[in-house]
């Protein structure tokens, strides 16, 4: 038997053994280890992969599914070792590849086209001319089976690489793609649902690319979408709808002629008794939304659309929520239902971007993908949806028996999804709303009491504007207790909603909560023992947002009481190695924030095991056997953010913890980590540290400062900023602390900052507020060193300092500017204008010294200018500045 290329044969004995193993590998009784280890001895012969491309391309006498594991087995293989194969067997496979896109069996060719498209991802398509004249061949056959091989072969091509069609190849005079694109459309005609699903699916993946073929035959391909979008199958018209989608989001231009008809057809199939052609056509409204094209084009469809979103925000009858709810509440959570969770790091500034709510559920359906819907759309039409939307939601409301209770259920989803668009027209009926749906926190119905309680946290704002008077401090009282009795329910999922539903609360009323502190601890510590182990990380997160919300207020002996023996139990029964740790180490540095001294009592050995943890894994990423457990640097970063929080909480009585502690080292240690949340909290961490007590830092102010600085000169400054950010805001509180000792890389941090400042856009605004403010520090410090460089970079600086809000870090950085300008006079000529704008940015100067040392300043410029150039230039200034400027007698 010759194989194609002349050269390789394969032996009889070889072929036997392998498909034997192929075969024993099959069999549900093997033991799947040995034939593994037994296969990786096979994979050491040069020709391995060439006897499994025989087995899958010729092997006609065994069984597909040998001959498909053959090739499935071929595929990963090449991802390692095609590259450094001898080019006579990446030959050999190649060749014996092609012909198997026609292969009789559907499996065969499927598997096929994965293995061209593993090829042709590792290696291109420039050295292999012989696919693309094999796949054109193919698809121009009349033999089905090969236009269907090269179809799944190209779609999954387009999938994986399609900038690979879409782009020039040597050799050949045309894209890739220009050939093919043509062919696709012409396909879209086939009486074969498979070919239509396959060639659609590939030309929607240049929608995005937009090759110039595809430009040029826009008009066929809006044609054909319309002549699929009542496709008899499903995938069809899902895929019909995913272009639709997609265009509106990256080439809205191209449908503006044709909106009419798809609004049409989008708001038919959002009905498709198909849920994912349903839900793939609902993902168009908010795509239309955000694309910001004009609203009005959709305003004559809501009285038809708005019915539909409703009707698919009732819970399917299969919905996995369903059967969740019905679980019992005591049973222990399993492993896999513990989602992962994500800490994220200490970061010092402003925050850009808010994180969005939760939903309380993760599997995105239909029921999901129409709320979003809806939420969007209230926020882009307000009111103008709530005379068709309402009476639909009353008649839901309205129905009392049992077997209506899914519609009950999605009418008050309704009432969240538009609780901010439709504020507006909401609010005259909001207490009669809130009365309504706080019964419905004790409904019989599971799923009624979890969305109840959402929905109300949806207007936790106004709810909590509306205690100052009597009627609404009473309704805030009655949903404060229900959210605590819904805490303390049998269902876990109304235990998750309850308790994110209050955190939100908590967030909104914050002080407001004082009074009802006692009986908000003890539900939330009752629920702490009653919780698995799923939940009882929202418990910690709820204990932890009321110590944000309540602060001090917490300093209680009756509060204290109540709250820490149970945490302080779970913290010494978990073991270091827990990842039940992360949220209780999370809610410790809430608690020891609020505190403040009152946590001293709790800190010893709090502090301790975070130095523990820290150094066991610093131990475990070099040596996991001596540490005893995995590295997972998640612990490291959760225990630096507590220490961080003790710092804060403690202030100058966390030096006698520090001093007895290693902890300076192991902190250098994290500042050079090469994982950049880990080099965040460290850094955040060495900021706080150098607040409160620096002298334990001194020892290493050098490798210290040396690090922070790398932070800042960086080419990945735009990939590691937030490491940045917090390394800049450190380097700032040592400067104040040890002051001259800064002095040898100061002009080495000013050379990273004066970049940063002068090409803020693009960078996040808390990295230009601490590098204004850092900059502020050291010129305070040493302006001997930084005045003589004020020139370069005092207009950005100038107008940095002018967007800061008022505080001590904003009154360090105008000492800074006062000590430069007295230095340097005339440094400061060229940028007078922004200077005094910065100057007036500030509504307050509580500080009188720093007070008098900008009157001295502008005094200062006012001699300097003589004969009327003082009054010419307060004249250029803007009417506002002026005015702000006027206390400086100028």
């Amino acid at each position: 038997m010759a194989a194609a290329s002349g050269t390789w044969q394969p032996q009889e004995e070889g072929f036997k053994e392998i498909c034997g193993l192929l075969e024993q590998q099959m069999s549900p009784t093997s033991d799947k280890s040995q034939i593994w280890q037994q296969l990786q001895h096979y994979s050491q012969f040069p020709d391995f992969n060439n006897y499994l491309a025989f087995i899958f391309a010729r092997a006609e006498g065994r069984s597909v599914d040998i001959r498909q594991a053959a090739g499935l087995l071929l595929k990963n293989n090449l991802r390692e070792a095609f590259q450094n194969m001898p080019p006579a067997n990446q030959q050999y496979i190649k060749s014996e590849l092609l012909p198997s896109l026609g292969a009789a069996d559907r499996h065969l060719r499927s598997t096929a086209g994965t293995i061209i498209s593993v090829l042709v991802q590792i290696d291109g398509i420039a050295g292999w001319p012989e696919l693309l004249q094999a796949l054109v061949s193919s698809l121009d056959s009349s033999d089905i089976n090969h236009v269907e091989g090269a179809m799944d072969a190209l779609s999954k091509i387009c999938e994986d690489v399609p900038q690979l069609l879409d782009s020039d190849i040597s050799g050949l005079s045309e894209r890739p793609i220009t050939v093919f694109l043509p062919r696709f459309l012409q396909l879209f005609q086939s009486p074969q649902a498979s070919l239509r699903k396959l060639s659609l699916s590939s030309v929607n993946q240049y929608i995005m690319l937009m090759p110039k073929v595809l430009h040029l035959s826009m008009d066929k391909y809006l044609q054909g979408l319309f002549l699929l979008a009542n496709d008899p199958a499903p995938e069809v018209r899902k895929l019909v709808c995913a272009a639709f989608v997609q265009l509106i989001e990256v080439r809205p231009a191209i449908l503006e002629p044709h909106l009419r008809n798809v609004l049409e057809y989008i708001l038919q199939v959002n009905k498709d008794p198909d849920e994912e052609v349903a839900l793939e056509a609902c993902e168009f409204w908010s795509a239309y939304c955000d694309a910001q094209l004009p609203p009005e084009n959709l305003r004559e469809f809501l009285p038809r659309l708005i019915p539909v979103l409703l009707s698919n925000m009732v819970y399917a009858d299969d919905d996995e929520s369903l059967l969740e709810a019905e679980e019992d509440g005591s049973l222990p959570d399993r492993d896999q239902d513990i989602k992962p969770r994500f800490h994220s790091s200490r970061f010092h500034g402003s925050e850009d971007g808010e994180d969005d709510d939760e939903d309380i559920v993760n599997v995105w359906n239909l029921r999901k993908c129409s709320a979003a819907a809806l939420d969007i759309l209230s926020n882009v039409f307000g009111d103008d949806i709530l005379p068709t939307l309402m009476p639909v939601v009353q008649s839901k409301l309205s129905t009392t028996n049992d077997e209506a209770w899914k519609e009950r259920e999605a009418a008050v989803l309704v009432l969240g999804a538009i609780a901010e668009g439709c504020i507006n027209g909401l609010f005259p009926h909001l207490s009669e709303i809130i009365s309504f749906l706080i019964p419905l926190l004790d409904d019989k119905f599971p799923l009624i009491r979890s969305i109840s309680c959402w929905t109300l946290s949806r207007f936790s704002k106004y709810i909590v504007q509306g205690t100052d008077h009597q009627e609404g401090r009473e309704q805030f009282n009655k949903i404060l207790m229900g959210l605590l009795r819904r805490v303390l329910d049998d269902n876990k999922r109304v235990q998750e909603a309850a308790c994110s539903a209050f955190a939100t609360l908590e967030e909104e009323a914050a002080e407001e909560l004082a009074p009802c502190l006692e009986v908000i601890l003890q539900h939330l510590m009752c629920a702490f023992g009653k919780y698995q182990r799923r939940n009882l990380r929202i418990v910690y997160d709820a204990i932890g947002t009321l110590a944000d919300a309540v602060g001090g207020e917490l300093n209680q002996p009756k509060y204290l009481e109540i709250l820490m023996p149970p945490l302080i139990g779970k913290w010494q029964q978990l073991p270091n190695s827990d990842k039940d740790l992360f949220p209780l180490l999370e809610c410790f540095t809430s608690i020891a924030q609020a505190l403040g001294a009152g946590f001293a009592q709790f800190a010893q050995p709090v502090f301790q095991r975070c130095i523990t943890i820290i150094q066991s894994q610093q131990l475990a990423k070099v040596d996991p056997a001596s540490a005893g457990l995995q590295y997972d640097r998640e612990f490291i970063v959760c225990s630096l953010d507590l220490l961080s929080g003790l710092a804060e909480g403690l202030g100058g009585g966390v030096e006698s913890l520090v001093s007895q502690s290693n902890l300076r080292d192991l902190l250098l240690q994290c500042c050079l980590d090469d994982a950049p949340d880990v080099r965040q909290s460290a850094f955040a961490l060495l900021g706080d540290l150098a607040r409160v007590c620096p002298v334990h830092l001194r020892p290493r102010l050098v490798e210290f400062l040396d690090a922070a600085t790398k932070q800042l000169n960086t080419s990945k400054l735009k990939e590691t900023i937030s490491v940045a950010n917090n390394a800049c805001w450190a380097i700032g509180e040592l400067a104040i602390k040890v002051q001259k000792e800064i002095s040898p890389v100061v002009l080495t941090v000013v050379s990273c900052l004066v970049p940063i400042l002068q090409h803020a856009e693009g960078l996040n605004k808390s990295l230009i507020e601490n590098s204004a403010i850092t900059l502020g520090r050291l010129a305070w410090v040493c302006p001997e060193l930084v005045s003589p460089h004020m020139e370069h970079f005092l207009q950005p600086w100038c107008f940095a300092l002018s967007m800061i809000r008022d505080d001590i870090e904003k009154e360090d950085a105008f000492r800074g500017l006062c000590a430069m300008v007295k230095a340097n006079p005339s440094g400061a000529l060229n940028s007078l204008v922004f200077m005094c704008r910065a100057i007036a940015s500030w509504h307050e100067i509580r500080s009188d010294d720093l007070q008098s040392e900008i009157f001295l300043v502008l005094q200062g410029y006012k001699q300097m200018l003589k004969d009327g150039a003082w009054e010419q230039f307060m004249s250029a200034l803007e009417p506002s500045v002026k005015d702000q400027l006027s206390k400086y007698k100028v």
